[in-house]
C-alpha cells in the first residue's frame, strides 16, 4: 500500500519546492533543472559554510572539466637587482606550474526523506532548516572522499567502500600517483612506521618533524604550514602524558590547560572529520582544493509514493587538487604501529 503525505506535511514540502525553484530562478523544482553558475556558487558556499574544515581550504567553481590548476602559489623568490647599464631586467616566472592539471568527474549526492519523517517535521516552523541538514552531509562526504578516495568507479559501491573510496581520487591518492616521494611509507621495519621507544620514531613530535622535512625547502618557512593529525595518534600521545603525570591532579590539569595537540614538530596541529586515524599530513590549508564545474550542478525534487518518500537528486562535476605537490607531505596511515617499551626488569 502506497503511503501519502499528510496535508500539513504536503503543504510544507511544496513550500520547500517552491522556495528552491524561486532561489534558482526556475519554474518548478519538480523536474530536473540546471543551476546557473552564479547560483551554483551560492549553493556551494552554503555547503562549505556547514564545515569548518571546508572553510579553511579552497572550494572553487571552474568552467572546464579538465584544465590547469587555479590556485597556483609562488614558487621561489622574486626580489633582486639588475645593472641595467649592462643587461635588461628579466622578470621570473615563479608560478608553481608542475604540468599536473585537474580533472572533474560526475558526482551524485542523492538523498531520500521518508514521508513519515516529513510528517513529523511538518509541525516545526524550521522545516526548511531541518531539511538543509542535507548540505551538512554533502560537506562531510566531500571531506571523506578527499582523504580516502582512491579511484573513480562507474558504479560506486557503498557497502564495499564505506569511506567512499571509489567516488573520486582524493588528495592522498593524487600525491601517491603524482609525487610518491612526498609520502612516508615505511621506516626501518619494512612496510611499517613504528612509533614508540625502540621504534622508528620515539614519539609523535619526532614523526611530524621528520614529515615536515619532506616539504620542498622553498615552502618550509612560509609560516602557513600546519600538521593535520589523526585522532588515534593524538589520543596515544595524550594518553602517554596522562600515564606519566595524570596521577597528580595539578599536573593533569596542566595537561588539559596546555591543550597538548596545539603544536607538534614545531607546527600548529589540526584534525578534521574523516581524517585517517593514524595519519599525518603537513601542508597549508590553501594547498588543498576541491574544484566543481559551476555550470554542471543539477537538481530535482521528486515525490515518490511508490516508496513512501521524497527524493532529492543533486549532481555536479567535481574533483580534488593538491595545488603544489612539493608543499604536501604525509605518511601512509595504514602502515603505522605503536611500539610499547619492554617491561622493566624486576628488582633483585
Amino acid at each position: 500500500m502506497m503511503s501519502q503525505l499528510s496535508l500539513t506535511a504536503r503543504q510544507r514540502y511544496h513550500a520547500l519546492q517552491t522556495r528552491v525553484a524561486q532561489t534558482y530562478g526556475v519554474g518548478s523544482a519538480r523536474e530536473e533543472f540546471n543551476v546557473e553558475p552564479s547560483l551554483a556558487q551560492t549553493l556551494n558556499d552554503k555547503i562549505t559554510l556547514s564545515s569548518a574544515f571546508l572553510q579553511r581550504i579552497n572550494v572553487i567553481g571552474v568552467s572546464e572539466i579538465k584544465g590547469e590548476k587555479v590556485m597556483l602559489g609562488v614558487n621561489g623568490t622574486v626580489t633582486g637587482r639588475t645593472d641595467t647599464d649592462t643587461k635588461e631586467r628579466e622578470p621570473r616566472n615563479v608560478l608553481g606550474l608542475d604540468g599536473k592539471g585537474y580533472e572533474l568527474h560526475d558526482t551524485h549526492s542523492d538523498v531520500t526523506l521518508k514521508f513519515a519523517t516529513i510528517d513529523a517535521w511538518a509541525k516545526f516552523k524550521d522545516f526548511a532548516e531541518r531539511y538543509a541538514a542535507v548540505r551538512r552531509q554533502i560537506a562531510l562526504d566531500r571531506i571523506m572522499i578527499g582523504w580516502h578516495g582512491v579511484k573513480v568507479a562507474p558504479n560506486t559501491d557503498r557497502v564495499a567502500f564505506p569511506l567512499l573510496q571509489d567516488v573520486n581520487k582524493g588528495w592522498l591518492q593524487i600525491v601517491r600517483e603524482q609525487a610518491a616521494q612526498q609520502l612516508l611509507v615505511e621506516g626501518a621495519t619494512k612496510g611499517k612506521i613504528c612509533i614508540g621507544i625502540g621504534g622508528d620514531y620515539v614519539n609523535l613530535d619526532s614523526l611530524v618533524f621528520d614529515v615536515s622535512l619532506m616539504i620542498d625547502e622553498e615552502f618550509r618557512d612560509g609560516g602557513d604550514l600546519v600538521a593535520i593529525i589523526g585522532r588515534d595518534l593524538l589520543a596515544h600521545d595524550k594518553g602517554k602524558l596522562y600515564a606519566k603525570q595524570g596521577h597528580t591532579p595539578s599536573e593533569k590539569q596542566k595537561v588539559e590547560l596546555a591543550q597538548v595537540i596545539d603544536t607538534y614538530g614545531g607546527l600548529p596541529s589540526y584534525t578534521c572529520p574523516h581524517f585517517p586515524a593514524k595519519g599525518v599530513v603537513v601542508t597549508s590549508f590553501d594547498n588543498l582544493s576541491i574544484y566543481f564545474q559551476d555550470s554542471s550542478w543539477r537538481r530535482y525534487l521528486l515525490e515518490n509514493p511508490k516508496r513512501s518518500r521524497a527524493e532529492d537528486y543533486n549532481s555536479r562535476n567535481e574533483g580534488y587538487v593538491v595545488e603544489q605537490l612539493g608543499k604536501f607531505a604525509g605518511i601512509e596511515a595504514g602502515n603505522v604501529e605503536f611500539v610499547e617499551p619492554p617491561p622493566a626488569e624486576p628488582e633483585a
